[in-house]
């Protein structure tokens, strides 16, 4: 059975991954809250891009930039003068729509053909800084993280004493104000980027590219756990801009949504540092310690979009397997990224109680834990297995016997029993 963007939407909203935003006050088009289980999803996704990327590379540290930056970056970046859409309205419906996304240009909403002209609106959202609103306080929501890593260049390198090639990353919120297409969290005016920048030389850099494509492939595959099948690259047809070459990583949603993207891979050449070399006047460029050369490096550049890695996480797990009389649905997570790495089960709430969740305390300290001493214990596997818990632990009238405890495989089912002691390293060595 096909997993649809329905049966992810229900399942975000009643087990406590996604939350429509503003919701008690109707709402507000294309924003979401991240709820108990879903923030530590996307925690973990961001955790292990961290890893990957930052501190498991030798030459690569992190940043942390602002969302407000000087207008002066945008301009330099080319996002004041060439961030836009065509939109057009519909005059008998009322409803936007981008111009490029038109069909035997009727309107998708009242199949009408009464248009507006087209118009370019920028996606950057303005606001202002000051107590007046006049034009010279406007600022902008950044509409892409990397420029931070840019601007902070040569602190970086300098404070960090950094030698080319070397990288930054930096997870960070990024807004753009433009018509999404209701795709859940797959395209939202506020969302989360995971990019990594590797400052080099021109020399090195196409063989850099090709490295980064291999690293966003076996990232998202390997520390994810994707479907490779369903993962494959695309150049792009047309190149942004600031780019030599890029391509995007795209995975297949399946029903309405279809192959998406969910990263992309970019040469980025000389484009950005040198243009805030010439915007700011300041040198933007490196000196090689060992020949004294100085140059502005090549960058190329790795980012996904962790809102959209989140969600083919759970169109990648969820299963609905026939068992009995029911269907048992199942998140199939990889261990590493599951909210819940065990769950600690009494048996019997009164009986077994106290023993579980003095287990519970010792473990929840190791990694993060849920207890449940509600319901038959068949409706509590079902709970966990729905949530992507990896393993249950059930404590029951034998365990005051021997100190041992059953534990439950969630993707297989199979049950072993093993001692307390043990369940620390038992969960520890599997969740790797």
């Amino acid at each position: 059975m096909s997993t649809t963007i329905e049966k992810i939407v229900t399942l975000c909203k009643t087990k406590g991954f996604v939350f429509p935003g503003s919701e008690i006050y109707g709402g507000l088009a294309n924003t979401w809250d991240y709820g108990p289980l879903g923030v530590e999803l996307k925690n973990n996704i961001k955790r292990e891009w961290w890893k990957f990327f930052v501190t498991s590379n030798t030459n690569s540290v992190g940043l942390d930039g602002g969302i407000l930056l000087n207008p002066m970056v945008w301009k330099a970046s080319g996002h004041v003068d060439g961030f836009s859409d065509p939109l057009m309205d519909c005059k008998s419906c009322k409803t936007r729509h981008r111009a490029d996304h038109i069909t035997n240009n009727k309107c998708p909403i009242c199949g009408k053909s009464d248009w507006t002209e087209i118009r370019q609106f920028n996606l950057m959202f303005k606001t202002t800084r000051g107590v007046t609103e006049d034009a010279t306080n406007t600022v902008y929501l950044r509409p892409e993280s990397a420029q931070n890593q840019f601007v902070d260049f040569l602190n970086v390198q300098r404070s960090m004493r950094l030698k080319i090639p070397f990288g930054i990353g930096q997870i960070g919120k990024a807004f753009r104000n433009e018509i999404t297409p209701g795709n859940f969290i797959f395209r939202t005016i506020e969302f989360e980027q995971m990019e990594h920048q590797l400052f080099c030389t021109e020399k090195e850099s196409v063989k850099v590219y090709k490295e980064y494509k291999d690293k966003a492939m076996e990232f998202n595959s390997m520390r994810l756990g994707l479907n490779k099948k369903k993962l494959r690259f695309k150049d792009h047809d047309e190149l942004a801009h600031y780019a030599k070459m890029a391509c995007d990583l795209e995975f297949d949603f399946g029903g309405s949504i279809g192959w998406g993207e969910l990263g992309g891979t970019h040469h980025r050449g000389t484009f950005d540092l040198g243009n805030h070399n010439k915007f700011s006047g300041k040198s933007q460029e490196y000196t090689d310690p060992m020949t004294g050369e100085k140059f502005i490096p090549t960058v190329i550049e790795s980012s996904h979009g962790c809102d959209r890695l989140f969600l083919a996480c759970l169109f990648n797990a969820y299963c609905e397997e026939p068992d009995k009389d029911e269907t048992r649905i199942v998140l199939k997570l990889h261990p590493r990224i599951a909210p819940y790495k065990v769950a600690i089960l009494p048996l019997q709430k009164k009986e077994q109680g106290p023993k579980a969740m003095e287990i519970y305390r010792a473990l929840c300290k190791e990694f993060p834990c849920t207890f449940d001493d509600t319901a038959s214990i068949g409706k509590r596997y079902r709970r966990q297995d729905e949530i992507g818990t990896p393993f249950c632990v059930t404590v029951d009238f034998d365990t005051e016997k021997d100190d041992t405890v059953t534990v439950r495989d969630r993707d297989t089912m199979e049950q072993k029993r093993i001692k307390i002691q043990e369940i620390k390293d038992y969960v520890g060595l599997r969740i790797l």
